[in-house]
């Protein structure tokens, strides 16, 4: 019986870099210990069909938490900012969870192994947004002496999720946490602290973005902390970030290790 499981998802379009992502774990020998599910968010019959002897379970995404359909009418794909918050629903059977989003790859099994050891005692496996594959998520531009203008994509978000201007203010100079990658124990107290803010900023936010600025609400307001000897180093793990119609992307390592 598996107990380690690594989740992605995908629509039709993102389905080939979805196969390169699954390809790339089961190239090592280690992934055959590891169960490896993939949430539906509009893949073909057919595609399915390519994923049954490479995958152990593939279920449906759902809306987990209610949106109105105005936000999401014809766009599927956008039930990866809810329902990764909600995988031991989806795939009650296993202990720890990893999630990787289908535009990155395994470059090291060892990344692997460290992202399961993070998550231990009910921690959160995570690391911050950096890399030169992502633009600066905060900024300051001074005018004249001490006028600035200040801008955040953690406080852009936040204030437009109403979720309160003390929260946002709080969150906008936190380190931004980046959600493609993450792992979580089956019994960790942090899915339902991450649903409770999703909940509140998809009620007033943008759907795409909700479940990044739900993590870090979480993890700067709600003390859902990573392991205190957590280091991020620039080494292992590769993250392919183009998008399907783009065959040639931006490559970056990310990967953490643990003292």
């Amino acid at each position: 019986m598996k107990k380690n499981v690594i989740v992605s998802l995908a629509d039709a379009n993102y389905f080939p870099l979805l196969e390169e992502l699954i390809d790339s774990i089961k190239r090592f020998s280690e992934s055959e210990k590891v169960a490896i599910c993939v949430l539906d968010a509009g893949l073909t019959s057919e595609q399915k069909k390519k994923l049954f002897n490479k995958v152990d379970e593939i279920k449906s995404a759902e809306w987990d938490i209610e949106v109105p359909n105005y936000k999401v009418k014809g766009k599927e794909w956008l039930k990866s900012q809810v329902s990764r918050a909600f995988l031991p629903k989806y795939f009650p059977s296993y202990d720890k969870y990893l999630w990787i989003d289908c535009d990155a790859w395994v470059n090291d099994w060892g990344s692997i192994e460290l992202y399961f050891k993070a998550c231990s005692n009910g921690k959160l496996g995570i690391t911050q947004t950096i890399g030169p594959g992502y633009k600066i998520t905060s900024k300051v531009n001074w005018l004249f002496g001490k006028l600035a203008i200040i801008k955040s994509q953690n406080f852009k978000h936040a204030i437009k999720s109403k979720i309160g201007y003390d929260k946002a203010r709080k969150l906008a100079f936190a380190p931004h946490i980046n959600i493609g990658v993450f792992s979580l124990e089956k019994n960790s107290n942090g899915w339902e602290i991450w649903q409770k803010n999703l909940s509140k900023t998809l009620s007033a936010g943008n759907v795409f973005g909700s479940e990044g600025l739900a993590i870090n609400m979480s993890v700067y307001i709600d003390d859902l902390r990573p392991p205190i000897n957590l280091k991020i180093i620039l080494s292992t793990l590769p993250l392919y970030l183009a998008k399907p119609s783009t065959p040639s992307g931006t490559y970056f390592d990310l990967s953490f290790c643990l003292d």
